[in-house]
């Protein structure tokens, strides 16, 4: 049995090696300052938690996605039901304030195009990006690694269409 100290330590190193993982996952489910907040608390908890699970069959990069990903797919089912069809004054003021000069525009155009994925496609998306094997990617997500294959295979193609439109139309 791991004593909570322990936990801790791993924890620890575990957000600061992968720290990239954590944001990765938030930005892409959560889109205001204090939804992102709140699912990198939840994640954070959930990652801790499952800790001592943890067994070394995989990468601890692999255990972290799959935390991470489920906690915040489960997350945004509930911020749906709880959020239905409204939007908040802070996510309006928001936009307004962010700082247009510290924005790369490219990548914001990539995250945009990732929320748009359905939650599976959005998670291939985002292990594939941190350069995860397709064997990775079916044991962190639980499906073939074929399908894995294919699935992405078509979201490199639709990007691929939609950055060539964005491009063509002087977007």
């Amino acid at each position: 049995m791991m004593d909570e100290n322990e936990q801790m330590q791993i924890f620890d190193m575990w957000i600061t090696e992968h720290r990239g993982l954590f944001f990765k996952v938030v930005r892409s489910f959560a889109f205001n300052p204090h939804d992102q907040e709140d699912l990198f608390q939840e994640i954070s908890t959930q990652v801790f938690h499952s800790i001592p699970k943890f067994n070394g069959d995989s990468k601890a990069s692999t255990w972290i996605y799959r935390v991470a990903l489920y906690s915040a797919m489960r997350w945004s089912v509930k911020e749906r039901r709880h959020k239905k069809n409204q939007e908040s004054i802070e996510e309006r003021h928001y936009a307004l304030r962010q700082n247009v000069e510290n924005q790369n525009t490219q990548l914001d155009w990539l995250y945009e195009q990732i929320a748009k994925l359905n939650e599976v496609d959005r998670s291939l998306t985002l292990m594939m990006i941190d350069g995860h094997s397709y064997r990775e990617i079916s044991n962190a997500l639980g499906i073939s690694e074929s399908h894995v294959g294919v699935r992405l295979n078509r979201i490199k193609k639709r990007l691929t269409e939609q950055s060539r439109l964005v491009k063509a139309n002087g977007i």
